[in-house]
């Protein structure tokens, strides 16, 4: 991770989406093919395709929308704790509406509570006919980041 002293939110966010900052899938994000659309202290946006991400039946994977909730809940929370800091995902729900079996879905991700130790993000999963196939709300620990990890000194 380069030096963020003296980033705004903003400037952080426009380096996550274009990966001059720290990679914000993570392996397992990676894996499932989220990509990131919009990215703000406020709101992060981005999605995932069903395909690859499915339970035995064909269906998304109810563990697959929540790692894409965790995964834009915790880029908001990263960007709203800001640099030298880190987020850490300590709470997550999800209520699964309704199945989905192919294209991609879409999470918004906006900002519920911004503090200086928790912050918590409503997110709200899509398909690709905008039906709601999930709501989840995910809480984030705010923490100084750890010498010689990302976002540490």
């Amino acid at each position: 991770m380069t030096d963020t002293d003296g980033a705004s939110p903003e400037d952080l966010g426009a380096k996550i989406l274009a990966g001059e900052e720290f990679d914000p899938h993570g392996d397992l994000a990676k894996t499932m093919g989220v990509e990131y659309l919009e990215a703000s202290a406020e709101r992060v946006v981005g999605r995932m395709p069903v395909k690859g991400n499915t339970q035995p039946y064909g269906l998304l994977h109810g563990g697959a929308s929540c790692v894409l909730a965790e995964s834009l809940g915790s880029v908001g929370s990263a960007l709203h704790a800001g640099p030298g800091r880190i987020a850490v995902g300590i709470e997550i729900n999800a209520t699964h509406h309704r199945s989905a079996t192919e294209g991609y879905v879409t999470g918004v991700a906006t900002r519920a509570h911004g503090g200086r130790t928790l912050a918590t993000y409503d997110i709200v999963i899509t398909d690709d006919q905008d039906r709601r196939v999930c709501t989840a709300r995910l809480t984030c620990m705010l923490r100084d980041a750890p010498p010689g990890r990302p976002g540490g000194r």
